[in-house]
C-alpha cells in the first residue's frame, strides 16, 4: 500500500483530553516518524505536531479520531511525496 508523508497539528485546550490524545497517538506509533509537544502555559493549551509516513486512510483515521476528542482540534497537511 502506498504511503504519504504528512504532519498533523493538534491543539489541546482541555487538560482532560491529554490522556485520550496520548492513547490515540500510541495506537498509531508504527506510522509516527516523530512528534513535538509544546505546553503553552500563558494560554493554557498544548500544541503538538506529529510527523507521519502512512497510508492516507490511516492519517485520516488518526486525524478524525483526534478531532472527535472534546477540547481537541486536529488538522493534517500532506506532502506531495
Amino acid at each position: 500500500m502506498e504511503t504519504r508523508v504528512a504532519v498533523i497539528s493538534i491543539i489541546v485546550e482541555e487538560e482532560e483530553a491529554v490522556t485520550r490524545v496520548n492513547e490515540l497517538l500510541h495506537s498509531y506509533a508504527r506510522y509516527i516518524i516523530g512528534r513535538m509537544g509544546i505546553p503553552y502555559r500563558a494560554r493554557q493549551v498544548s500544541l503538538i505536531c506529529v510527523a507521519m509516513d502512512a497510508p492516507g486512510d490511516v492519517i485520516n483515521a488518526l486525524t478524525g479520531g483526534l478531532g472527535r476528542v472534546r477540547g481537541v482540534t486536529a488538522k493534517a497537511a500532506y506532502g506531495r511525496v
